[in-house]
C-alpha cells in the first residue's frame, strides 16, 4: 500500500470495476522429464539430467540419499524446453535411488501423460481490480486483489505473489495504490514457476482495465496508457524508483506506427485462401460475418532473482595455446534450455579475448552455480560472470606478456593495446605470435563469481522496499479477425516492440520474443488444463485434448527492438525472454473485443463464450 486510496477515490471522476479469471496454463515443454544415473565407483552417483538448476537439484538430492553434496554429480542433458515447469524436482531421486541400490545405470523418461502430472503449471487466479482517473485520464489510484490458487503444494508460490503484488499496477504511473496478492493452498495440482511468474496474470487485469477506463473517457486506449506511462524516475508501488531507461510510450508509439496488416487477406487473384479465415483448414467459415478487431497491451515484467535473494552465477574461463593458436574455454553450470546462451556466452569470450577459437563446456556442478535459468536471469548474470572472467583472464595474460616482454618491448605494446581491446584474431600477424609466444604451454585460467546489485525483501507490512534489480517491457498489438456467428478467431498478426538494452545476439533476441507472444496466444484462445472438481485430477493431459498454437494458429509477428541500455547491466542488456509474454495475452483479448463488443473477462477464450456472451 502506498499514498491515500479512499481519499483518492473521492478525486476520481470515472472509477472503473473488473473481475477476471486466468486459466491454469501448461509449460508444454516439447521434452518430457528424463535423466540418467550412473553409480559411481567411490559410492557416489552422477546424473545427467534435464533441469533449470544443477546446483538446486543437488541440494536437494544428496540429503535424500545420505551422501555428501561431492558426491553427487550432476551433469546437463539435452533439454527440450522448460518455462519454469523443470525448477522443481521430478524423477531425479528415484534414478539415483534406483542406480545406487542396483549398482547399474537407470534411465527414466516420462511420457507426455506423465509430464501432465509430473510438473507444477501456472497458477490460475481470480483477480478483482479498481481503477479512478480524472476526466483529462489522469489515474487517481487502483486498487486490486489477486488470489493464485497454488494447488497442493507451496513450490514457487511465495515468490509469485511477491511479483503479482509489486506489478500489479502495471507500467503506470499512480501515487496511490492498494494491493493485496495471496496465493491459497487447495486439493488442486500444485502451480509453481511459468514464464512471467505472476506479473502475466496481473498484466491479462490491468490492461482489461486500462481498455474499460479509456472506454468511459471517451479517449483512445493507447492515448491513455501513453498519458499514464512511467518513465525513468518513476516510483513504483512498492516506493523503488525506476533508475534506468523506461520507454513504454515509445514502445506504445512504436507498435502502432507499424503498417496494419492488409484486409480480407483470405481473398486474392489466385482464388480463396480458407488457411486465412478463421478455422483455417476445418473450412468452415467463407467470411461472412467476419469482424476485424485490433488490440493493444503493454506489460512489465522483472529481471532476475529479487527480495534480497543473493542471486549470482559463476564462470570458469581457461586462455592456452593449440595448434599454434590461442584457444579459450567457457565452463559454466548454466542450464540450456532453448534461450541461447551458449552461443552468447561463445561471443562474450570473443568479443573480449579477440581469440576465434572459443569451446563452450557442457554444464556440470563440477564448476560454481549459475542459478536457475528463469527470470529471464542468464545472458544479465551468468553472462557478467563470463566477461568478469573473460576480464580476468586478459590481465593474466597481459601481465605474462610484461614479465617476458618488458613495459617497453614496442611489438608486445602493440598487442598489448589490441589485446585489451579484443582485436587480437581480426589484426592477426605479429600480434598473434608475440601471444603464442607469451602462452607457450602455460594457460592461463579463472573462475569468478559475479553478482548484480543487491536488493531487498519488500516490508511485510507495507509491501515497500528496493526489491527488484531491472524491469524489461514489451508493447503489443493484435489484429484478429472474429467470426461472431460460430465463435471463430484468426489472429491475423501480433506485433511487438520491446526494448531490449542491447541485443548481443539479435536473431536470438527476435525468436525469444514471437516464442513468448507465442505463448501468450495460446493462452488467449486455446491453452487450459481442465482440472475434475471431484477428484482435482487433470482432464486433458494430452496434446490431443491440451491445445497449443501450431504453426497454422500463429500469426504474423513483426518486431521493433528499441535498445536503450541500462548502465547497471553487463553491455547494457536487458533479459528479454518473460516480458512478451505478458502483453500478448491481454492484447489478443482486446483485439477480440474490439471485433465483437463483447466483455470477456476470462482467458482463454472459447467460441461459446463470443456466441453466447457467456464470459
Amino acid at each position: 500500500m502506498r499514498g491515500d486510496v479512499e481519499a483518492a477515490r473521492r478525486r476520481a471522476d470515472v472509477i472503473v470495476e473488473g473481475e477476471y479469471t486466468f486459466g491454469m496454463q501448461d509449460q508444454a515443454f516439447l521434452g518430457p522429464e528424463s535423466g540418467l544415473a550412473v553409480p559411481e565407483e567411490d559410492g557416489g552417483v552422477h546424473l545427467y539430467i534435464a533441469t533449470q538448476w544443477l546446483h538446486s537439484d543437488r541440494r536437494q538430492i544428496a540429503p535424500v540419499l545420505g551422501l555428501p553434496e561431492d558426491k553427487v554429480r550432476m551433469t546437463l542433458a539435452g533439454v527440450g524446453g522448460a518455462f519454469g515447469g523443470r525448477e522443481d524436482l521430478s524423477m531425479q531421486i528415484h534414478a539415483c535411488l534406483l542406480a545406487l541400490r542396483t549398482g547399474r545405470p537407470v534411465k527414466i523418461v516420462y511420457n507426455r501423460f506423465e509430464s501432465f502430472f509430473g510438473h507444477v503449471h501456472r497458477h490460475p487466479a481470480k483477480l478483482t481490480y479498481e481503477h479512478g482517473a480524472t476526466a483529462d485520464g489522469r489515474l487517481t489510484h487502483v486498487k486490486c486483489r489477486i488470489v493464485l490458487d497454488g494447488g497442493a503444494y507451496a513450490s514457487a508460490s511465495p515468490a509469485v505473489v511477491g511479483n503479482a503484488s509489486s506489478l500489479g499496477v502495471g507500467l503506470y504511473a499512480v501515487d496511490d495504490v492498494d494491493i493485496e496478492a495471496i496465493a491459497l493452498y487447495t486439493n488442486n495440482p500444485p502451480c509453481g514457476a511459468m514464464r512471467g511468474f505472476g506479473a502475466v496474470q496481473a498484466c491479462f487485469a490491468y490492461e482489461a482495465q486500462m481498455d474499460r477506463l479509456a472506454a468511459r473517457l471517451g479517449m483512445d486506449p493507447v492515448e491513455l496508457r501513453q498519458l499514464n506511462a512511467m518513465e525513468e524516475g518513476t516510483l513504483m508501488p512498492t516506493g523503488q524508483r525506476v533508475d534506468s531507461p523506461a520507454p513504454v510510450a515509445e514502445l506504445l508509439r512504436r507498435v502502432k506506427a507499424m503498417p496494419m496488416p492488409p484486409e480480407r487477406q483470405w481473398e486474392s487473384s489466385e482464388g480463396a485462401d480458407v488457411r486465412r479465415l478463421p478455422g483455417g483448414l476445418s473450412n468452415t467459415t467463407h467470411g461472412e460475418g467476419v469482424v476485424r478487431g485490433v488490440g493493444y497491451a503493454v506489460g512489465i515484467k522483472n529481471v532476475g532473482f529479487s527480495e534480497g535473494f543473493d542471486d549470482y552465477s559463476t564462470a570458469r574461463v581457461r586462455m592456452e595455446v593449440a595448434g599454434g593458436e590461442p584457444v579459450v574455454a567457457v565452463h559454466t553450470a548454466m542450464a540450456e534450455v532453448g534461450q541461447g546462451g551458449v552461443t552468447v556466452h561463445a561471443q562474450i569470450a570473443r568479443t573480449e579475448l579477440g581469440v576465434g577459437r572459443v569451446t563452450i563446456h557442457p554444464a556440470c556442478t563440477q564448476v560454481g552455480s549459475a542459478g536457475s535459468t528463469s527470470a529471464s536471469r542468464q545472458t544479465y548474470v551468468t553472462g557478467g560472470a563470463v566477461r568478469n572472467a573473460c576480464a580476468l583472464v586478459r590481465e593474466r595474460v597481459l601481465e605474462l606478456g610484461r614479465r617476458r616482454f618488458g613495459s617497453y618491448h614496442p611489438a608486445w605494446a602493440t598487442a598489448e593495446l589490441l589485446l585489451e581491446e579484443g582485436k587480437v584474431v581480426t589484426d592477426g600477424g605479429e600480434v598473434l605470435a608475440d601471444l603464442v609466444d607469451v602462452l607457450g604451454d602455460e594457460a592461463v585460467e579463472v573462475e569468478e563469481e559475479w553478482r548484480h546489485r543487491p536488493t531487498e525483501p519488500f516490508d511485510p507490512r507495507t509491501g515497500q522496499g528496493n526489491g527488484h534489480v531491472q524491469y524489461s517491457f514489451a508493447a503489443h498489438r493484435a489484429v484478429v479477425e472474429v467470426d461472431t456467428e460460430l465463435g471463430l478467431v484468426k489472429v491475423v498478426e501480433l506485433a511487438c516492440a520491446q526494448d531490449v538494452g542491447k541485443a548481443l545476439n539479435p536473431l536470438s533476441v527476435v525468436g525469444q520474443i514471437q516464442g513468448g507472444s507465442t505463448q501468450g496466444l495460446g493462452m488467449a484462445v486455446m491453452e487450459e488444463i481442465v482440472v475434475d472438481p471431484r477428484t482435482a485430477k487433470v482432464r486433458n493431459p494430452s496434446f490431443t485434448d491440451y491445445l497449443i498454437p501450431t504453426i497454422l494458429d500463429t500469426p504474423t509477428m513483426p518486431v521493433d527492438l528499441l535498445e536503450l541500455a541500462d548502465t547497471h547491466a553487463p553491455y547494457g542488456l536487458r533479459g528479454v525472454g518473460e516480458a512478451p509474454t505478458l502483453s500478448s495475452t491481454p492484447a489478443v483479448l482486446s483485439a477480440i473485443r474490439d471485433a465483437t463488443g463483447l466483455a470477456l473477462t476470462k482467458t482463454p477464450i472459447r467460441p461459446e463464450h463470443l456466441t453466447t456472451g457467456a464470459v
